[in-house]
């Protein structure tokens, strides 16, 4: 990733646009990810985590919404 400097640029809106170059390719979130080792098991253990979470949340709307 690299953002070049315009003319007449501060470093400092360099630095924005470097920052926002690197949050909108989510790269971030990617590296935090890789920079352990995480087994495949442990990985479909999370997966189904929160496949419940999110079951469990749309559940709960949906008896709100028959409410409403």
């Amino acid at each position: 990733m690299s953002v070049e400097l315009r003319p007449g640029e501060s470093q400092e809106s360099l630095l924005r646009r470097f920052r926002k170059a690197v949050s909108e390719a989510r790269i971030l979130p990617l590296v935090r990810q890789k920079r352990w080792f995480t087994p495949k098991s442990e990985i479909r253990r999370i997966k189904r985590q929160k496949a419940i979470r999110k079951a469990r949340r749309n559940a709960a709307r949906a008896a709100r919404q028959r409410y409403l």
